[in-house]
């Protein structure tokens, strides 16, 4: 996002009791200090700081980020929300996120585009068959929407995929959430950050954190930033891909690997793909966005790395997935691509909740379930900031599982990395 389009947001944002602060923020606030800081503008990290404020009456808080708001993953997805999931607590989680994304708008008043458009699971191998017919009794059973659909059914629902028999590899049938679908990306952040803004929260931009201070106690007292200090008794740590980094100045380290995850995008043409088509046996999935382009994307690098573009050959294979399930679309141009920095955990499900030092916080290790969770990640960390206790649907993702060997293993579980 260039300079000129930043600011013109900025300013919109300036409306309400809050600021968000940039350049002169410094000279403003020699001594800042805060009831709570989050370490993080994306969409968690602003969730996080606007239900605290609405929800816990907590409006002393700063939310920090070493660029600007919206700048790093929220920026650099692909935008799918479902919560079909297998396992029993990873399904309450995305089912109260989808929840709340259906009247998020609403609640923002600020149009999220959200677009309940389906998300179509495809099956290829017989394996893939009993696989997805378990999550669907399996979502059933937990209240959650999922159903199965022949081919010929998938095709009724998504008239551009070739369900031909002697492809490389034939589909065999598909699951269907109705209720999942896509939001643009960035007016999610937009939306939490002008909302936050009105109740009060301070957004510093270009403030990135170089240490996490500790009392005699071994308490959190403060952060360091390159903005100056600021005094505070609670840190909330909302950073994909770095959280490594930045728990360790806490001297707490995390069981996370950092990959890159790559999307692209072709050129905008009329509508054409009704809904979110995903497979996970040649790994690629596809939407279309309000703007016309298909979102493409496609699955984690082998090596881990910081990098925000990745290997070329991870795309080269997901185009050549997408051209197979679509051959109508071999002629379009790609306009774009990119990569996003996910981090991700031993079993494949987030970290959220409480750490070891007094007073500091984290929600971390989303891999690639990240903005499909936005909201509901956003309210159960604020409360769990709030009362210094786990919200009870981040109970079971706490940081010391780990030490307990009590996972939530998602990593073969989710029938798709996405």
């Amino acid at each position: 996002m260039g300079d000129s389009t930043r600011f013109s947001f900025l300013s919109l944002l300036r409306h309400g009791a809050g600021k968000v602060w940039d350049r002169q923020w410094r000279d403003a606030h020699p001594k800042a200090s805060y009831g709570v800081v989050i370490v993080g503008a994306g969409g968690h990290g602003l969730a996080t700081a606007y239900y605290l404020a609405r929800e816990h009456g907590i409006r002393d808080i700063a939310v920090l980020d070493k660029g600007w708001l919206g700048g790093g993953n929220t920026g650099r997805n692909t935008t799918i929300i479902r919560s079909n999931y297998l396992q029993p607590e990873s399904a309450a989680l995305y089912e109260h996120a989808l929840k709340l994304w259906e009247s998020l708008s609403q609640t923002l008043n600020y149009n999220v585009m959200y677009s309940p458009r389906g998300v179509l699971m495809l099956a290829h191998t017989h394996h893939d068959v009993q696989v997805f017919k378990r999550h669907v009794h399996a979502n059933r059973l937990q209240g959650i929407d999922n159903e199965w659909l022949t081919p010929a059914q998938a095709k009724a629902f998504c008239p551009p995929l070739d369900v031909s028999p002697d492809v490389r590899y034939p589909i065999q049938g598909a699951a269907l959430q109705r209720r999942g679908g896509v939001a643009r990306h960035d007016a999610v952040a937009w939306g939490y950050a002008r909302a936050a803004s009105a109740l009060g929260v301070d957004i510093i931009q270009n403030c990135a954190v170089t240490g996490i201070s500790r009392g005699a106690d071994g308490a959190v007292t403060g952060v360091e930033t390159t903005k100056g200090p600021i005094e505070t008794g609670r840190v909330g740590v909302v950073t994909a891909g770095h959280t490594s980094v930045v728990m360790a100045m806490a001297g707490v380290r995390m069981p996370l690997e950092s990959f890159p995850l790559q999307a692209l995008v072709s050129e905008p043409v009329k509508p054409v793909l009704p809904c979110v088509v995903m497979s996970n046996t040649v790994h690629a999935y596809i939407s279309q966005s309000d703007k016309g382009e298909l979102v493409i994307g496609g699955g984690t690098d082998v090596y881990a790395s910081y990098s925000q573009a990745g290997g070329l050959h991870v795309t080269r294979e997901t185009l050549a997935a997408i051209c197979e399930l679509f051959p109508s679309f071999r002629r379009l141009k790609m306009l774009r691509n990119w990569g996003g920095i996910v981090d991700t955990t031993p079993d494949r499900s987030p970290i959220i909740g409480l750490t070891p030092v007094p007073g500091l916080f984290v929600n971390c290790g989303w891999g690639t379930g990240g903005f499909k969770a936005t909201p509901g990640s956003g309210h159960i960390f604020a409360a769990t900031i709030a009362r210094g206790e786990p919200h009870p649907i981040a109970a079971p993702f706490s940081l010391d599982r780990f030490l307990s060997g009590r996972m939530i293993n998602e990593e073969a579980a989710a029938a798709v990395a996405h």
